[in-house]
This record gives C-alpha cells, sequence and structure tokens, in this order.
C-alpha cells in the first residue's frame, strides 16, 4: 500500500508547505547548553587561568571566539590538547566571559570590567569588548578619565580614546586642578594638546596648563628638555598676544631660561612682523578659543515643504555637505530674532501658529557649539517678531517689530549677558518691522522695512554710547525682507522686495548696494542672477551667498533654492551645491563649529523578498555618520 504522502500527490493536491520557527529555539539551545555544563556531561577541553580551571564545550567557545575557533579548526598543536592555559587571562576574567558564552548576559561593573576587557581582547570577543568600551564611556569623569584613556590606549580602543580625550579638553580647566592632571603620561598630555578638540579657556591658559604640568612633572633634566620642546610645539602661538606670552615667560624665567621654550617662543615670534600687536594672523575670533573649530555657514529654522521647522543645520563651503546641527527648543516658530554673540548663537522671540492664530512671544535660547548645548536666556520686556538682533560692544540690540495687538513698534531694548536682564533703550525714529540690521565701527545701521503697508528706503544709526538715533542716507531703492551684511568696512544690502507703484504688487530687488562711510553714499555693485524672496543671505570668507528661496507668490516658485555666491574680491558669481531641501524665511548666519563632531556607526539591514519573480538579496551595510539627521536623510533616499 503506497504512503498517503503519495496518493495526495498522486490527485494532483498541493504540498502546502509551511515553515515553521519556533522564537525561543536560540534560548532553548543556549540553556540546554548551559545545563550541560553545570552538570559536567560533553565537556570536552579544560582552560586554565591564573592556575584555575574552567570546563567548557570546544564548539561553545568557537561558536562565539575568532580565537578558539582558529585553534580548535586549524592545524594547531592546541586542537589536539585537552587543556589550554591562557597566559595573561585572569581567572575572574574568564569566569564571567565563560558566563557570557553559555548565558548571553554581563554583569560589569567598575571592579571587573578590566579583568573582562582584558579576557575579551585576548580571546577576541568583539561584542564584549565593545560593550566594556561603552560602559567606560558611560562612566567617564574627571577623576577616571586618566585611567580609562591608559585603558583605551592599551587595548586599541579607538573611539573611547577619542571620547576621553574630548571631555579632558572641554574640562580642561577643572581637569588641570585636579590631582589627577598630574598623572597624564607626557606622551598623554602631546597627544590632548594635539587632538584639536575644543577647551573652556584661552590658548594662553593652554599654555599655562602645560608649564605648570612641566613643573610639577617627575622628569629628569634632559627628559624635561625634551618634553619643554614637543609640547610647546602643540600650542596654538596665533590665539595668544604678545603681551600674555611676556607675562608667561617672565614669572618662569628662573626655570624656563636655560631651556628650549625661550628659543621656541622666539622662533614663534619671527614669523609675525609686530613687535607690540597681537599674534592674530586674522581677525580676533569672538570665542574663548578656536582650537578644535571651523568656521560654517548655519542655516536656522525656516519653512519647507512640510512645513515650519525649527531645524538648524550647518555647511562647511569647502565641502558643500549641510549637516543636522540642532533644534531649536521650542515649538516650531518663525521670524525669531538671531545673533552670534561670543560665537554663541541666541535665537530670540518670534511668532507660532496655535488654533490657527499667530502668538508673538519675548522668550529667548543660547546655543553653544563647544558644549553642543541649548539654555534659557530672560524674556524681552516686550514681546515682538519680524525684528532685528544685532550685535554691538558685547550687548545685543532687538530694534522695532511687530508686537501683539500693536502692529509696528519703534521700541528698541539691549541685553547684557553678563546679568541676563533687558533694558529699554532709545526708540527708533518711527515704527519699523521686516527691516535689516548689521553692525559697521561700533555703530548700528537699521535699512529699509515697513511702516504700516509703506516699503521705506530710510537708513538709521544707532549710537549706542550716546543712546541716540541718527538719519544716514537712505537706500537707493526701497526694501523690506532684506539683508544686510557688513563686511572690509562697508555695508551691503541684498535681496527685499518693494511695492510696484503703478499696480501694488511686490517685486522683488535684484540689485546689491553697498554702503562707503567714508563717502557717506550707496553705490550699486552687483546684480543678483535670481532674484529671490525671503532667501538666507550671508557673508562668509568675503563672499556672500544666496541660500534658499522662491520666485514669486503667485508661483510659490522654490526652484531658486540653489545657492548663488558672489565674490566680493572679483565681482564674480558662482552656483554651489543646493540645500538638500526647498527652504526659505530662515535666516542664515556664521558660526565656529566643532571641526570634529560624533560619529554615528549605523547597520542597515535591506531584507528583500522575491516579488513578481525577482529574487532580491539580503545585504547587510555598516555605515558612518555624522549625526542622526544624516541617517534620516540617507533611510529616506534609500526608502525611495
Amino acid at each position: 500500500m503506497r504512503g498517503k504522502e503519495w496518493i495526495l500527490v498522486e490527485r494532483g493536491r498541493p504540498l502546502n508547505t509551511v515553515t515553521f520557527e519556533s522564537p525561543s529555539h536560540n534560548a532553548t539551545i543556549l540553556s540546554g547548553l548551559n545545563v550541560l555544563r553545570s552538570k559536567g556531561y560533553l565537556l570536552d577541553i579544560t582552560l586554565i587561568a591564573q592556575g584555575e580551571t574552567f570546563q567548557a564545550h570546544k564548539v561553545v567557545l568557537a561558536s562565539c571566539s575568532d580565537y578558539f575557533r582558529a585553534m580548535f579548526t586549524d592545524a594547531m598543536k592546541e586542537a589536539r590538547q585537552s587543556e589550554i592555559c591562557l597566559n595573561g587571562v585572569s581567572a575572574a576574567g574568564m569566569r564571567l566571559l565563560l558566563e557570557y558564552a553559555y548565558t548571553s548576559r554581563l554583569a560589569l561593573n567598575l571592579a571587573n570590567v578590566q579583568d573582562v576587557l582584558s579576557a575579551a581582547s585576548h580571546i577576541q570577543l568583539v561584542a564584549v569588548v565593545e560593550a566594556c568600551s561603552n560602559y567606560l564611556q558611560s562612566q567617564l569623569d574627571l577623576d577616571n578619565c586618566v585611567d580609562i584613556a591608559t585603558i583605551s590606549e592599551t587595548y586599541s580602543l579607538k573611539q573611547l580614546r577619542t571620547i576621553v580625550y574630548r571631555y579632558m579638553c572641554s574640562h580642561l580647566v577643572e581637569f588641570s586642578r585636579s590631582a589627577e592632571f598630574s598623572r597624564l603620561h607626557p606622551q598623554q598630555l602631546e597627544h590632548l594638546l594635539a587632538c584639536d578638540f575644543p577647551v573652556d579657556c584661552p590658548e594662553i591658559e593652554v599654555l599655562e596648563i602645560t608649564l605648570r604640568w612641566l613643573e610639577c612633572a617627575p622628569l629628569d633634566s634632559h627628559s624635561k628638555l625634551m618634553w619643554i620642546n614637543r609640547l610647546v610645539r602643540k600650542i596654538q602661538f596665533s590665539e595668544v598676544s604678545w603681551w600674555e606670552l611676556d607675562t608667561v615667560t617672565e614669572s618662569r624665567e628662573p626655570w624656563l631660561a636655560p631651556n628650549v621654550f625661550a628659543e621656541a617662543v622666539r622662533q614663534s615670534r619671527h614669523n609675525f612682523s609686530s613687535p607690540t600687536s597681537p599674534i592674530h594672523l586674522s581677525p580676533p575670533s569672538p570665542l574663548v578659543n578656536s582650537r578644535g573649530m571651523t568656521l560654517a555657514i548655519v542655516k536656522v529654522g525656516g519653512f519647507g515643504l512640510g512645513g515650519i521647522t525649527n531645524e538648524i543645520t550647518y555647511m562647511q563651503p569647502s565641502t558643500g555637505k549641510w549637516r543636522h546641527l540642532t533644534s531649536i527648543p521650542h515649538v516650531e516658530q518663525c521670524n525669531f530674532g538671531t545673533a552670534v554673540l561670543h560665537n554663541d548663537l541666541y535665537v530670540v522671540g518670534g511668532c507660532f501658529n496655535q488654533s490657527l492664530q499667530e502668538n508673538i512671544h519675548p522668550f529667548g535660547f543660547r546655543y553653544s557649539p563647544r558644549r553642543d548645548s541649548w539654555s534659557t536666556m530672560a524674556p524681552m520686556q516686550r514681546e515682538r517678531c519680524r525684528f532685528s538682533l544685532n550685535v554691538v560692544s558685547d550687548s545685543l540690540y532687538a530694534v522695532g517689530g511687530v508686537s501683539e495687538g500693536d502692529g509696528p513698534v519703534a521700541e528698541c531694548e539691549r541685553y547684557d549677558p553678563s546679568t541676563d536682564s533687558w533694558e529699554r533703550v532709545c526708540p527708533l525714529p518711527g515704527p519699523s518691522t521686516q527691516h535689516a540690521a548689521a553692525t559697521l565701527d561700533n555703530y548700528l545701521y537699521v535699512s529699509g522695512g515697513l511702516d504700516r503697508d509703506v516699503v521705506l528706503n530710510t537708513v538709521k544709526r544707532y549710537d549706542w554710547e550716546q543712546d541716540r538715533w541718527d538719519i544716514m542716507p537712505a537706500l537707493l531703492t526701497p526694501r523690506a525682507d532684506h539683508s544686510m551684511l557688513s563686511l572690509q568696512g562697508q555695508l551691503y544690502v541684498c535681496g527685499g522686495w518693494l511695492e510696484d507703484e503703478m499696480t501694488g504688487s511686490r517685486v522683488l530687488v535684484d540689485s546689491i548696494d553697498r554702503y562707503d562711510p567714508n563717502d557717506d553714499r550707496w553705490t550699486r555693485v552687483a546684480t543678483v542672477p535670481t532674484p529671490r524672496y525671503h532667501s538666507g543671505i550671508v557673508a562668509y570668507n568675503n563672499k556672500i551667498y544666496f541660500i534658499g528661496g522662491y520666485h514669486s507668490d503667485a508661483m510659490f516658485d522654490t526652484a531658486a533654492a540653489v545657492t548663488e555666491c558672489y565674490d566680493l574680491g572679483t565681482g564674480a558669481w558662482t552656483s554651489e551645491e543646493k540645500y538638500p531641501q526647498d527652504i526659505w524665511e530662515h535666516t542664515c548666519v556664521t558660526l565656529l563649529e566643532r571641526r570634529q563632531r560624533p560619529l554615528f556607526n549605523v547597520t542597515l539591514l535591506i531584507n528583500c523578498n522575491q516579488q513578481k519573480g525577482v529574487v532580491r538579496a539580503t545585504v547587510l551595510v555598516e555605515v558612518e555618520f555624522s549625526s542622526s539627521w544624516d541617517v534620516q536623510h540617507h533611510l529616506d533616499c534609500c526608502s525611495l
């Protein structure tokens, strides 16, 4: 009699194959192997660490460790032995690793992590090495950073080492005052000075910290001479003024005189022509110290096809790539004031929609690129949007704008960051909103804007010492929603719109006009190839960038999201890399941003099935990104 299966096939019925997969099977296998180990069944290898023996199964060890896999499967003598002596592996570390191999669980703490890391590195348990690295990173503080740095260097944990030295640099002042600082090896201090991470003090203090370490270092005279020479070469003297340098060297003359430090300093001085001016090769940075920082163009907020956004992105023109930086810590808003003071980004005021109503608010936020963090600041005395926010003499000035229920206002106020407070100052000669402003020769200039429905061509100059406004030569063309830039001792107005006298419709202004305070007049210097509404306009390296915007209100044409650049030196226009998305009504500033931002390591698993007769494979891709925004942008592209 034929079997039932043959009869089913004979009758032409399908087999109806079903694949069964037990979700608990892996855990069952692992649990079963651990039971065999605990009862001493089928054990075929004995490991010896510090004289202590551990029995195990070769197949388990080989399945999770490349070290054991090679040992037991290749033509090595250990493959035929029943006992393996693991030199350099502690018994405590081996015990914990065996527990992990049979249970997938590992309890790490500060008392055992080094034993586990040493053993895992020896037998090449990559997952455990990474777990130890992550654990040490989570425990990092000023009391253990030197030990963790040494561990990272001992076991070649590059990512952990980078994190530790970045942490030391960001807390350099406090770290240098701790007992741990003196425990640094000379090569570790040299790496700290050379790694180019942001620090929390001026460069002259970095030099003083280095000299204090050298004074206390337990080095013989020959070694001290060598390390003074090596360490001083890591100081960025372009950040140090002459009088600061003289003060530091004179106070240490007795022990510095006979060594190479003085010669190294003298050699650095020969690179500069003036013996009385600071060593800066470029205008002094508003930042405490530019170590680890690089100048970038930053786009703040704005609108896109998905609506309003609080996202802030940055781009270094040398790369042309836009990356996520941070987001404004507020509900989605627009028409706020933006300014940069001492390399902190201020976002103040603005408006947001709630129940189809425009709400104007007075609150402000400050972003520190060095700390990559936001903090709040005192609110303005008056809520306002569509106003200007600029820096004059280490203070912020909020000028005009629209206030809740009052329309355009003339009121102005000053923010003192040292006291976190606002105070009223002399108001504008008349109400103004959607104007532009810039600082030149320690005066604040305000141009154009709207007074109710009238587009202005007026220019006012604020004298903060006298607390008064002066009327200056008018713009060549009335402008609203434009930008004013201060470059090379002159002012430039760009973009904006005016009203056609005949039709009353908006007309884009396509010129760049320049004001020279020496001549006290405006002149036209260039024509914008692609005029746009609400473009982000910013100056960078003697060039003016136009980023985003749209062509017309009627068409709402955002095809002008290209970036165009005007070179003041050559008078030439170039087209740059487009912003990744259509954007408008954003602001742009320049900001010293961290040169090396933390990297995100992401594994993308692309799992494709058989569809419509096409067989698609499963692909594992490892990708490195500099921000979570880059990750999401890449995934969005992949999903297309």
